[in-house]
């Protein structure tokens, strides 16, 4: 993402709400995993930068699919040309809200749950997830892990030879959150 549509996507998302503390991904691995009888595939993320509203606990994050990474490049061209159709749909979104109440003033680990839509494959879901945010000396940490099934987006396996791909894929994200400097 260039600099000038990250600043206009942090002004954006924060544009009704005054002296709100304003995190921003310092870095963030969004990963995911799937398993199937003909081998296991698994990607990386590390460009994604999510940015969450601490006074609200809006967080959103748009996620590149080409800056996913294959072990294989072969599996990294079928990912971008015939699953997630790239050329199509180069982006999913996610907005969401945190459901529980967190101080973001004291350090400690808090479970949370994240409702949300996610806008994938051209389908825009309501999804809730389970996730932590870990507060220490002002950074944020978030993880969650959850899975995501391919045919609620209409992501359709093309292999010929049997699945390819798992129905469900494991979904992880783990980011470090930095307050926002003008």
């Amino acid at each position: 993402m260039k600099k000038t549509s990250l600043t206009l996507f942090i002004i954006a998302f924060a544009f009704n709400v005054t002296k709100a503390q304003i995190y921003m991904a310092k870095e963030c691995t969004i990963s995911f995993f799937s398993a199937t009888s003909m081998e296991d595939i698994d990607a990386k993320n590390t460009a994604a930068k999510p940015v969450l509203n601490a006074a609200t606990g809006d967080i959103q994050v748009k996620i590149s699919h080409r800056a996913f990474k294959f072990k294989d490049g072969l599996m990294e061209e079928h990912f971008n040309e015939n699953f997630v159709e790239t050329q199509k749909y180069p982006n999913a979104i996610f907005k969401g809200k945190i459901n529980e109440k967190v101080d973001y003033t004291k350090n400690g680990e808090n479970k949370v749950t994240v409702t949300g839509e996610m806008d994938l494959h051209n389908v825009k879901k309501t999804i809730t997830i389970d996730g932590k945010v870990t507060i220490k000396d002002g950074v944020v940490s978030i993880y969650s892990k959850f899975n995501i099934k391919l045919s609620d987006y209409n992501i359709k396996d093309p292999s010929l030879i049997g699945k390819s791909i798992a129905e469900a894929i494991d979904v992880t994200i783990t980011s470090t959150l930095e307050p926002y400097k003008k």
